[in-house]
């Protein structure tokens, strides 16, 4: 059996769910700022129950460690930032899956 194709079905696997998992976490505190600038949005509509369930577990903890600046919540900028960062060290063009994935085709 040969070991590089063992080695990269997991790895392709890996590669797009985080990616897909990441961006969509992107996407979600993306619109998380977007909805801060309409407070006076309906916070119990169904969308805005979508977009808050998956971000507020990560946002209420930053929410004690960093205070709003000017009144305004940075801390969904905060994750923005974060999830980029981890997306492009695990996923990017440079990425470690990437590279591990790319070593195995070479490898296979």
């Amino acid at each position: 059996m040969n070991s590089g194709l063992s080695l990269r079905v997991p790895l392709e696997g890996a590669h797009l769910l985080l990616g897909l998992l990441l961006a969509l976490w992107t996407l979600l505190f993306l619109l998380r700022i977007v909805l801060t600038w309409y407070p006076k949005a309906d916070q119990q509509s169904l969308f805005w129950k979508a977009v808050r369930l998956p971000t507020e577990p990560l946002l209420a903890p930053t929410r004690k460690l960093v205070a709003p600046i000017g009144g305004v919540d940075v801390t969904p900028v905060i994750w923005v930032g974060l999830v980029s960062l981890l997306r492009e060290l695990c996923v990017g063009q440079q990425g470690l899956i990437t590279l591990a994935l790319r070593d195995s085709r070479l490898i296979g």
